[in-house]
């Protein structure tokens, strides 16, 4: 028997329409699973099933704020009458915001906390009850270096990436016991076409970045995807309560020593 085999499973992955999102799912279509996303709107959700559809996936989009906790809950009762029981979820939507601390207002903070770390919290607890009345589930939350580190204009992110962090573990602590295995994935800097412009040869950003980064590159979406299909798969359903980073090595790491 495959352990990394997803066949038979559903994956609700949050905010997959693009991106890191789409990327994970595409590989938890390849082990086999059986893929479901949302996106705030019907447009997001149509053009991005098209998008799997011209990968050879079929995939099941539903429109739904993970903020709404009526919607969350209304979508997840959808999802299981519709599609069936959801094995996988992973807590992928988010966004972040580029402004220092002191010009940050409170509305903003509070926009991206709700995002990125309630909306992990209210999906989570949604799809809970049927894991455990199933005893099992898998749940992943798409957490971040600045899980750990600190970084000039981000504070919002970091205040709820680090929060999303202690949800994991403390998610774990609570579910464990029901077969549920609540993990992270935190990645490194990831070469996408958002990040293009930063990557390009003379870019001071391209050249922090290798230089702080043991591997000397970016990565990619590839690097995710083992990570992501592990997390999911019963290779590892003693993992609990972890955050796997997929960095490169750059949380432990120094730094280079100026010459």
């Amino acid at each position: 028997m495959n352990q990394f085999s997803l066949e038979g499973k559903i994956a609700l992955i949050t905010g997959a329409s693009y991106g890191i999102g789409y990327g994970l799912a595409t590989a938890y279509a390849a082990a086999g699973a059986t893929i479901v996303f949302n996106d705030l709107s019907q447009e997001s959700v149509d053009k991005a099933i098209a998008a799997y559809k011209a990968d050879g996936i079929t995939a099941h989009g539903y429109v739904c704020d993970v903020t709404d906790e009526d919607g969350v809950y209304a979508m997840v009762d959808k999802i299981t009458k519709e599609v069936g029981v959801i094995d996988i979820l992973v807590n992928n939507a988010g966004i972040i915001k580029r402004i220092p601390a002191i010009e940050m207002t409170a509305k903003d903070f509070r926009q991206v906390i709700d995002i990125d770390l309630n909306g992990p919290f209210i999906v989570s607890k949604a799809v809970a009850p049927h894991m455990i009345a199933k005893g099992a589930g898998k749940i992943i939350n798409i957490c971040s270096m600045m899980s750990e580190l600190g970084r000039e204009t981000v504070s919002a992110y970091a205040a709820a990436k680090g929060g999303l962090k202690m949800l994991t573990k403390n998610l774990a602590c609570e579910w464990a016991e029901f077969n549920i295995q609540v993990n992270g994935i935190g990645p490194g800097y990831i070469a996408t076409p958002q990040t293009a412009p930063l990557r390009e040869d003379g870019h001071p950003f391209n050249t922090f970045i290798i230089g702080r980064t043991p591997a000397a590159r970016w990565g990619t979406p590839k690097d995710l995807e083992g990570p992501a299909v592990f997390l999911a798969s019963e290779a590892s359903d003693f993992v609990n309560g972890h955050i796997l980073y997929v960095d490169g090595g750059i949380l432990a790491y120094i730094g280079k020593q100026p010459k």
